[in-house]
């Protein structure tokens, strides 16, 4: 069993292109768990407009959305993704990863926190990267490895997509009829998709949060030198955690969340002005862009969880 680049002669560019590869791979993989977050999510949302009279204007606004978007955004996600560099994702992963259990806390469970699932989005996608790069960091085959990931990866990802689309366009009426055992079983378990992303979440960010803290680390020679770049870190994200759980309770208007993405990123950008390098300027800016592009496809999905 050989790695990918063991095949070719060691050209002086050949290590920056398998680089390049590796950098794509882990983008997809995670722009493939956010399509199967957003996949799952949809059909919970669709299942629970459906059952309410009320909700028929949201179900006709979910059902509306076309198919090509979905890889499309999968395609611009893994092309952010493979452009943001590790350190600039795990201080996403960590700011995000604060954001939510500081949220949990203070909402607990209930309609509220199911934004989450549609905010943590370009998050997720920043921990599955993070994630990978951490784990297989100096393994001898990491190129397979990785391409073994994104096609399965991107397996379930489809899988996902045409569970949406069937349910979207049969679950009616294959949920009276009660002749499709995939819409029986959703029929019947549905409500525990939540309990399901929850968990699956919170492992994925475990791992990230892990996996962010020593990608940070090891870029740091010595204590002294962690401690000054931590420090202010620690105290611009509490502030941020502060000034956006005071906005929620202000208000929960799409604007807000946009608001408070470039309040976050610009908070983010200003610090690495003080402590970080000119790459992660640029990466910040690209994250930036990420997190808009996921906002803005997922905006159906926020606005029905917002209305819940």
């Amino acid at each position: 069993m050989f790695s990918l680049g063991s095949w070719l002669p060691a050209f002086p560019g050949l290590a920056w292109g398998w680089a390049l590869l590796d950098a794509f791979l882990q983008g997809l993989v995670g722009a493939c768990a956010v399509s199967v977050l957003c996949s799952l999510l949809k059909v919970y949302l669709y299942i629970q407009c459906l059952n309410n009279p009320e909700r028929q204007a949201e179900k006709e606004a979910i059902r509306a959305q076309r198919a090509v978007l979905e890889p499309l955004h999968v395609l611009v996600l893994t092309g952010v993704l493979a452009l943001v560099g590790s350190r600039v994702a795990a201080l996403v992963v960590l700011e995000f990863s604060l954001r939510a259990v500081s949220t949990v806390l203070s909402l607990g469970k209930g309609a509220h926190s199911r934004q989450l699932y549609v905010l943590c989005q370009y998050s997720l996608g920043c921990g599955v990267s993070c994630g990978l790069s951490f784990l297989l960091e100096g393994a001898p085959h990491r190129s397979w490895n990785l391409l073994l990931a994104a096609g399965l990866a991107g397996l379930l990802a489809l899988q996902c997509q045409r569970l949406a689309r069937h349910v979207c366009a049969l679950y009616g009426l294959h949920s009276r009829a009660r002749y499709c055992g995939l819409c029986i079983l959703l029929l019947s378990d549905g409500h525990r998709i939540p309990a399901l992303l929850l968990r699956a979440l919170a492992l994925a960010f475990a791992v990230a949060d892990l996996a962010a803290v020593e990608l940070i680390n090891r870029d740091f020679l010595s204590a002294a030198e962690a401690a000054r770049f931590w420090t202010p870190l620690t105290i611009c994200y509490t502030l941020l955690v502060v000034y956006m759980q005071e906005e929620a309770r202000q208000s929960a208007d799409g604007g807000r969340v946009f608001q408070t993405v470039l309040v976050r990123m610009g908070g983010l950008f200003i610090l690495l002005l003080a402590v970080g390098r000119w790459s992660d300027i640029v990466h910040v800016l690209v994250s930036l862009l990420g997190e808009l592009w996921c906002l803005l496809c997922a905006g159906v999905l926020l606005e029905s969880c917002r209305r819940q």
